[in-house]
């Protein structure tokens, strides 16, 4: 069979070619965005926790053990508390990269995270310039831990079985069946009643 380049090259088909590379790509995206994204927090985790077993070599170091230390009211000094929380954060590393009690590791996610905002109410005068608006770099570092939560949270909805989908026609489908059986609980219902 003999293709016609000048067919292939006509606006209308190209766009078909374009459409069609898009949809393998957004597929692609769909059966392994989820793995990539778990794998790449589990590195995160690890790596920073890596960091706070050498005292000096974590940026958030010194805030995080003056954070623990205001949290526990002087019992738990950074001396104490660093080796903790670099164990901590490295389970959860090794969590998310293995999968292994995934359900206990993104809990220990979110008490982990929700700990790295309380410099936010700490210490503002160190996390923001100005007001609320401008944060400083250290005000940065901890507000982009949202982007972190929201990983946990896109991986916590896949515990049960929860896929991307990449065909919304899917979805719709979905939805008319679900209006369609719940007609026919109605119906049911109004037959025994």
């Amino acid at each position: 069979m003999l293709i016609d380049v000048y067919q292939l090259l006509k606006p209308k088909n190209m766009f078909n070619i374009r459409g069609i590379t898009e949809a393998r790509i957004v597929a692609w995206k769909a059966r392994n965005g989820m793995n990539i994204l778990r794998i790449c927090l589990g590195i995160i985790f690890i790596w920073f926790g890596v960091l706070k077993f050498f005292p000096g070599l974590s940026s958030a170091e010194e805030i995080a053990g003056r954070t623990i230390l205001k949290l526990t009211f002087g019992l738990i000094k950074p001396s104490f508390s660093m080796p903790a929380l670099a164990i901590w954060e490295c389970i959860i590393g090794i969590g998310l990269i293995t999968k292994a009690w995934l359900r206990l590791i993104l809990i220990l996610l979110y008490l982990q995270m929700a700990g790295t905002f309380l410099p936010l109410i700490f210490f503002p005068h160190e996390t923001f310039q100005h007001s609320v608006l401008v944060p400083t770099l250290l005000g940065q570092y901890i507000i982009k831990n949202f982007v972190l939560i929201s990983g946990g949270i896109l991986i916590g909805a896949t515990l049960k079985g929860g896929k991307l989908v990449t065909k919304p026609l899917v979805e719709e489908k979905a939805a008319k069946l679900e209006k369609r059986f719940g007609r026919l609980r109605r119906i049911i219902r109004l037959e025994t009643a």
